[in-house]
């Protein structure tokens, strides 16, 4: 992938997917209510200032009472645009994914069954060191065999951020409108410590400078298998 790092995410798909690909299906996979916004939030954002055929399916796992209305409002904000969104709040208990493996794993089944095959799907990163984020992670795999994944990172206090593979620079309005959305959705994590600007900005930083990224600041992705057709 260093070709394509330095590259902005509409080449990158282009590059990745068949250029005449319409619309262009994307599986959001998420353990918890903001997982999917800290992971992949920018690159969304700029993927649909790029294109106006977006079908994006929204998958979270985790969440109950005000965390689900949360939810709600940042897949409505982060995927303003779209040709289509199909929002799914699950209710799955918080940090408890690997005890239920028969109803995760039909879960996972009765997603792959209700959509079309995603022409991309953002999930969790393998080696992520929160159970859940690993159940999520190791289920789109054995679920979507035939499908470009790219898994993002969360970071945490278990520290596991890795050495990604995949960059997608962002512009600095991306970045900015990314924690935006953030704050304006997630209140109620207003008041954890390692919910602020300054920490999903630094992540963002540290990733444009990895990639060397024109305006500086990128997300980063894990991509385990690609088949490339020539």
């Amino acid at each position: 992938m260093a070709g394509l790092a330095g590259k902005g995410l509409g080449t990158m798909l282009h590059t990745l997917l068949n250029p005449g690909q319409t619309p262009l299906r994307v599986l959001c996979l998420g353990a918890h209510c903001d997982d999917i916004e800290i992971g992949c939030g920018g690159s969304l954002l700029a993927l649909l200032e790029s294109r106006n055929d977006v079908e994006i399916t929204w998958v979270v796992f985790a969440s109950n009472g005000e965390r689900r209305a949360e939810a709600q409002m940042g897949a409505r904000l982060f995927a303003q645009g779209s040709l289509s969104l199909d929002i799914r709040i699950l209710d799955f208990r918080d940090g408890f994914l690997p005890t239920e493996p028969v109803r995760l794993k039909e879960t996972f089944e009765s997603i792959k069954a209700s959509t079309s095959s995603p022409d991309l799907i953002f999930t969790h990163y393998r080696q992520d060191l929160h159970q859940d984020h690993r159940a999520v992670s190791d289920l789109t795999w054995n679920t979507f065999r035939n499908n470009l994944i790219l898994e993002y990172e969360i970071p945490k206090w278990d520290g596991d951020i890795g050495q990604p593979n995949v960059f997608v620079p962002l512009a600095k309005h991306n970045g900015d409108t990314k924690i935006h959305h953030l704050q304006q959705a997630y209140r109620s994590q207003a008041e954890k410590p390692w919910f602020s600007h300054d920490l999903f900005w630094s992540l963002m930083r540290i990733r444009g400078m990895e990639c060397n990224a024109d305006e500086m600041i990128a997300e980063a992705f894990y991509s385990r298998k690609m088949i490339v057709a020539v």
